[in-house]
């Protein structure tokens, strides 16, 4: 596009207190940052300064800290700054060190491909990382010298929140060897985040497993006190497998603050991921996910990454240190990107093989695990068939034997039968025990669909959905002679139940203390409301589209127990009356033994039955 001629290119102008308080309020989660930039930006300048002395010891460079409770000064042995390196990288918002050392930037990796050249090796950006001392410092003071030149002088630079700065050399005297010390004054308050004690906990938090040395002095000439004075337990040698076993695990409980169950070491070499992750040793609510410890090239990044893991493993905490995950801009979390997906997939697996070598291999770790973590597992195997095939014969379910895993069921039943919900399982368990029925309450999350994959397990075993036909027809009809002597309660009872869609039978059945039992599914009540609705509606648009769903309404029934001694009684009564009451009272007292929540008529009708028979009970009295 061709520029007007009277236009002419400009350049942004830029407020760096309004930049500032952007960083302050939505970039960064809190102003104890800086300390992690600063100390970003330290490692950064150690890792050129080995770049261009291969050869140098282990540990000679270093990162060294001060705080006295009125400057903040972070010093290292990095590769330093020349003058021209302070104007190109202090001077310009965003410009990033790494770049302009002929490092190409970071780009989107895909799937396990490498990082190009070395840029790999850098964590972050040197210019936006220093704004961020401006959350805490009105001037930041960088004195620096730089490597590549053996006779290079001193560059001190100051810069100022209202966005002014100053760049002056110094004789080489000044800094006598190379490296960046960068200096804080804080002001009044920002002494939360500036006291020696804070200093020292913040760097110990963030750099605790960073690869060089990092030390803490809070005065001039005292001792200092090593940040990271240990590699992490999964880079550290030990003597035997149980030794490490333990050190894993002695890490956790530090870290995490529980012991845990067990801990499954991490490795992934395609990406440089190392780590552990932390068996939690009690269950957790569904859907609550735990963040987990995120380190990228040592440096802490996150202690709430839950992207790091797919969903259904939220029954491990991990810490891991990794060298080609992508931080976001703030560098508080992971950038989705093809890396990340690679790396969750990569440790789901490993999740796996853990479960799968605990099956094999240790039954008390099995059941341990399974005992307080049976839900994450049963939501695992639903999606993934090796689990399944491995675990669903030692997975616990309520049944009507009691809770107990579907390899013990099986052995004494078969006929597996499921129910659709928890109220409907209620409403049976007792009655299908006793009739030796085998019933598996399948209204759990993923109960229902997990039962119906037995037969892939147990070829032997048949399930199927439990229905009120199927419960019925293992009920005992009484004989004729009986039916008829019932005959005028019975249709006494269907009269005073029919407002409930409800049917009256007599069976005998087991236990022969349960009175009556209620059957009916959620399926069917839904279906008479419909239905009810359609009637109300009739005529109408409304009405119409409810006919057009509407099916024949399946109808409740109260079976009452020919073997109870109340019921003996009840269907012998002839007064109308109190034979409506009783019928009322026992289809009341059947739907609060299933339950399931109670409509407003049939906590009316509880409440009625309950005066009327008293009130009866006391005339006869009387």
């Amino acid at each position: 596009m061709t520029l007007p001629e009277n236009t002419a290119d400009r350049t942004f102008q830029v407020d760096l207190r309004g930049l500032v308080d952007l960083l302050s309020h939505h970039l960064y989660s809190s102003p104890r940052v800086y300390l992690r930039e600063l100390m970003q930006n330290a490692v950064d300048a150690l890792t050129a300064r080995h770049t261009l002395e291969p050869d140098a010891p282990a540990g000679t460079f270093g990162i060294r800290l001060y705080a006295d409770g009125s400057v903040v000064r972070v010093e290292d042995d990095g590769v330093g700054l020349t003058e021209a390196d302070v104007h190109t990288f202090l001077a310009t918002i965003g410009r990033s060190s790494k770049r302009a050392m002929g490092v190409p930037p970071t780009e989107p990796i895909r799937g396990w491909g490498k990082l190009s050249e070395q840029r790999a090796d850098f964590i972050g950006q040197f210019g936006i990382g220093l704004l961020s001392c401006f959350l805490v410092a009105d001037e930041i003071h960088v004195l620096s010298r730089s490597a590549r030149t053996p006779d290079a002088p001193a560059v001190e630079w100051r810069g100022r929140g209202d966005g002014s700065y100053t760049v002056r050399t110094l004789p080489a005297s000044a800094r006598p060897r190379p490296g960046t010390t960068v200096t804080l004054t804080p002001r009044g308050d920002a002494g939360e985040w500036t006291r020696p004690s804070q200093v020292r906990a913040l760097a110990g938090h963030f750099g605790s497993l960073l690869r060089h040395p990092v030390t803490f002095f809070d005065g001039p000439g005292g001792p200092g006190a090593p940040v990271n004075p240990e590699a992490a337990p999964w880079a550290r040698s030990h003597p035997t497998p149980g030794a490490r076993s333990r050190a894993l695990a002695a890490y956790g409980e530090e870290v995490f603050g529980f012991v845990p169950l067990d801990t499954i070491e991490l490795d992934l070499p395609a990406v440089g991921l190392k780590g552990i992750a932390c068996v939690l040793p009690e269950a957790v609510p569904a859907g609550r996910r735990h963040g987990h410890r995120v380190h990228v090239k040592g440096m802490l990044l996150s202690e709430q990454a839950e992207e790091i893991l797919p969903d259904w493993a939220f029954f491990v905490r991990c810490v891991v240190d990794a060298e080609s995950l992508r931080p976001t801009a703030s560098r508080e979390s992971l950038y989705e990107d093809d890396t990340l997906a690679a790396v969750r997939d990569a440790l789901a697996e490993r999740l796996r093989a853990w479960i799968a070598r605990a099956a094999a291999s240790d039954p008390d770790l099995l059941a341990r695990f399974l005992q307080a973590h049976h839900l994450a597992v049963k939501s695992l195997a639903v999606h993934d068939d090796e689990i399944l095939r491995m675990l669903l014969p030692w997975l616990p379910f309520e049944t009507t034997d009691g809770h107990t895993t579907l390899d013990e069921f099986a052995r004494t039943h078969r006929t597996v039968l499921v129910t659709s919900s928890v109220e409907e399982f209620r409403q049976v368990a007792a009655i299908a025990s006793a009739a030796g029925l085998g019933v598996v309450n399948g209204g759990y999350t993923y109960d229902r669909e997990l039962v119906h994959r037995l037969p892939e397990i147990r070829s032997e075993v048949t399930v199927a959905d439990l229905d009120p036909v199927t419960l019925t027809a293992h009920l005992d009809p009484v004989d004729r002679e009986t039916e008829l002597a019932a005959a005028a309660y019975l249709a006494r009872a269907r009269d005073a139940l029919a407002v409930f869609d409800c049917d009256v039978a007599l069976r005998t059945f087991q236990p022969a203390s349960a009175p009556a039992l209620l059957v009916d599914s959620r399926e069917a009540r839904h279906e008479r409301t419909r239905s009810q609705l359609a009637r109300e509606q009739e005529g109408g648009l409304w009405g119409d589209i409810l006919g057009a769903l509407r099916q024949e309404a399946p109808r409740a029934q109260l079976i009452l127990n020919q073997l109870n001694p109340l019921v003996r009684t009840v269907v012998a009564i002839d007064e109308p009356e109190l034979a409506r009451t009783s019928a009322e009272a026992l289809y009341g007292q059947a739907a609060l033994l299933s339950r399931r929540p109670l409509r407003p008529a049939e906590s009316s009708l509880i409440n009625r039955s309950f005066l009327d028979l008293l009130a009866h009970a006391l005339r006869k009295d009387s």
